[in-house]
């Protein structure tokens, strides 16, 4: 009997391997390409971190305004993922909020660079942005759940598998759901929790299960299809037909992507 069962075992043990490849190395191999051939700062001590001025002067925007911004982060990090971070002002509000979470002393920082400012030289690229009425609803509970972020200390930060700047903005959109954002998939880090978790996806529209953030599953109308390997994510966009690489994120059909989408 052991003669005959081998074979299949053998071939779904290939088959898994040839999906893995598909799925996850394929795409990251080609992005590692890309990457080197567009060069970019060596360090942080030569990159560009200026505003781009795409953001108006908080005095002259009276609205409350919520934006979630992400830029291709450094070094060979670049290849895998983005840095994401929180803007908002309440309405009427004198000044631009930042809060980010960073590698070095303590993890959260409010105000750090400009709000939208480049990151590692990369113009940001805006994940969401609410205006009025709502983001005035939404804001207080985005500064509820900024203190009661847990891993903001210094020495909580880990590049990997988190808690890192992504699983920070993850945890501010879980207290948000009612938003419909979901994180880029390329955000490495954004599905880190201490503990393996089955239950809603974040926006609440589907469910995950997924173990520290570095194997999981998600099936949901914002979130789509997602299959979480090392913390690399490919995957279906459902809701906006498009397709999610590792490292790319995610390729529309309507032509955007990760290096397409809306700058700021």
């Amino acid at each position: 009997m052991e003669r005959f069962s081998s074979p299949p075992r053998r071939s779904r043990r290939k088959l898994v391997v040839l999906t893995i490849l598909a799925l996850f190395l394929l795409p990251i191999a080609a992005r590692a390409a890309l990457f080197a051939y567009q060069g970019g700062p060596t360090t942080w001590r030569n990159a560009d971190w200026s505003s781009t001025g795409g953001l108006p002067a908080a005095s002259d925007y009276r609205e409350a305004r919520l934006l979630i911004l992400s830029g291709r982060t450094g070094g060979w990090k670049g290849v895998f993922s983005v840095h994401s971070w929180v803007v908002f002002k309440p309405q009427n509000g004198t000044h631009w909020q930042r809060y980010d979470v960073v590698g070095w002393g303590d993890a959260l920082r409010a105000n750090l660079r400009a709000p939208d400012g480049r990151w590692y030289g990369d113009r940001p690229r805006i994940v969401a942005d609410i205006n009025g009425a709502e983001a005035a609803t939404l804001i207080p509970k985005i500064e509820a759940a900024i203190k009661d972020y847990r891993f903001g200390n210094a020495g909580d930060y880990r590049i990997w598998p988190g808690p890192n700047s992504n699983t920070f903005v993850a945890a501010v959109l879980r207290a948000i759901p009612e938003s419909g954002v979901t994180m880029p998939p390329n955000a490495v880090g954004r599905d880190f929790r201490p503990w393996p978790y089955v239950g809603w996806t974040d926006s609440g529209t589907g469910v995950e299960a997924s173990f520290w953030g570095v194997l999981g599953i998600k099936l949901g109308w914002v979130e789509g299809v997602e299959l979480n390997f090392l913390g690399l994510v490919a995957g279906l966009d459902i809701r906006h037909p498009g397709v999610k690489l590792p490292g790319f994120g995610r390729i529309g059909f309507d032509g955007l992507s990760a290096t397409a989408a809306t700058r700021l």
